[in-house]
């Protein structure tokens, strides 16, 4: 088997709607590989950058935050500043900040492969531009090294798992936001925000490969975009989205959410990630065993989803217990491509010749899991498990399971940060949603494919997400 057989990542493109009291609004998004060929080395090495990074948050100040290499499979494109400019920073669930290179920073990428250009934001061109004081209720989220005196700014350090670093300044200023004001219309609107201006940049996050401007954080703290937007409108803080794995596309909202309805599991309190308890998996009705440290009070939170990683990430000894299961089911003969990856030969529709995977959560809570989404295709008549051998190591020493686009597309999964619960359910990610703004009034908002839109003579400009 050659080694080196290539992987084409369809482009999951997103469009996110964001909440405020006069209405929603809305991004166009778009996947980092979108019409790349990558390695199966390179889809591994994503998630591995991206576990490294989430290990390293459980000791950080500023929890969540993201690397802007490898990390985010989507980016997007947003103004900041007065006259707004454009910054192409990726969206991450797992994120805290918003913070983007800012001028004058000798070692921040000055070029990248996806085809986008890079700027640095320069707070003196910007007429709204403020310092933010290490006496600002904002700078009292974020730890700061030394006592705050006057005329001291509120600084950030941020170090990676993989030695990376990040260093800079919070500054305060518009960012532009384009307003849904009805079915499929928007309106540009400024809303004011707090943000990190990273002026020294080390380790991975200048590789060229995927270098964007920043980071877009949707994470929990009051320091993310989501609880500033939030608190500035007093609303609810509340995304989600739906990818679409099959045509690619799909839907990135924070917000209400009308429609389709969702139920929901309890949120883990105290955590860094969006942690959910598991209580069972089966393979069309037949169980699956925990692992003892998993299977114990329900896991202790050790199941992590999150939309920044690719593939679904399991403890050895439940990963072949449930290859053996679905393989049981349909026997095929397996062999390993690039050193990770359980792959077979084989020549008819999937989906009807291997079963269900359904993962059960507190509450009663199911999630399905169908072969099209944890089977990719290599190459025609080859095909390869999504599962994962080697789940996340929690702090006391217990399993952890991370649960990745795998077996969240082809849903619309709602994160409810205030009622501290996350839902999901079965969901046509090519088709729409239906969200409520402040007053009231619900609007559709359809799938985007950027990539798709981007080759019509009439489509306009975009904005870009993580």
């Amino acid at each position: 088997m050659n080694l080196s057989v290539t992987l084409r990542i369809f482009a999951a493109v997103c469009m996110a709607v964001i909440q405020l009291a006069s209405g929603n609004f809305v991004f166009n998004v778009t996947h980092k590989f979108a019409g790349k060929d990558k390695q199966l080395s390179e889809l591994r090495s994503h998630d591995s950058f991206r576990h490294a990074r989430m290990l390293a948050n459980l000791h950080l100040p500023l929890a969540g935050d993201s690397r802007a290499d490898s990390i985010g499979l989507y980016y997007t494109k947003i103004k900041l500043g007065s006259p707004p400019k454009d910054y192409h920073v990726q969206v991450d669930t797992g994120s805290d900040i918003l913070w983007v290179n800012c001028a004058p920073c000798p070692k921040c990428p000055v070029k990248t492969d996806l085809n986008i250009p890079l700027s640095l934001y320069d707070s003196k061109a910007s007429s709204t531009s403020k310092k933010v004081g290490c006496e600002d209720d904002f700078c009292s989220f974020v730890s700061q090294p030394d006592a705050c005196e006057p005329m001291k700014t509120c600084s950030y350090h941020v170090v990676y798992g993989d030695g990376s670093a990040s260093d800079g300044e919070f500054v305060k200023d518009n960012i532009t936001l384009d307003q849904v004001t009805g079915d499929l219309r928007t309106a540009p609107l400024a809303q004011e925000v707090v943000f990190g201006c990273g002026s020294n940049q080390s380790g991975q996050l200048g590789k060229t490969d995927s270098a964007v401007d920043g980071i877009m954080g949707f994470g929990q703290a009051n320091t993310s975009i989501i609880s500033q937007l939030a608190a500035a409108r007093n609303k609810k803080r509340i995304f989600s989205h739906c990818l679409d794995n099959v045509n690619g596309g799909g839907i990135f909202a924070v917000g209400e959410v009308e429609s389709p309805l969702v139920k929901f599991t309890p949120l883990v309190p105290n955590q860094v990630h969006y942690n959910v308890i598991l209580k069972g998996i089966d393979v069309d009705g037949e169980p699956v065993a925990l692992p003892p440290s998993i299977a114990i009070f329900g896991g202790n939170g050790g199941t992590i989803i999150d939309s920044g990683t690719t593939l679904a990430y399991l403890p050895e000894n439940l990963y072949t217990s449930l290859l053996q299961k679905i393989t049981a089911r349909q026997p095929v003969k397996l062999h390993t491509v690039q050193e990770t990856f359980a792959c077979f030969s084989f020549t008819l529709n999937t989906d009807k010749a291997f079963p269900v995977v359904n993962l059960h959560f507190e509450d009663n809570l199911k999630m399905s899991v169908y072969p099209h989404d944890y089977l990719f295709s290599l190459r025609k008549d080859l095909y390869c498990f999504g599962w994962q051998s080697g789940g996340l190591t929690n702090q006391d020493g217990s399993d952890g399971i991370l649960l990745g686009d795998l077996v969240l597309s082809n849903k619309l999964v709602v994160y409810d940060l205030d009622n501290e619960v996350v839902g999901w359910a079965e969901h046509n990610c090519s088709s729409s949603i239906k969200v409520k703004d402040g007053s009231g009034a619900v609007y559709s908002v359809e799938a985007d494919n950027l990539i798709a839109s981007s080759s019509s003579p009439s489509s306009s400009s975009s904005s870009v997400i993580n």
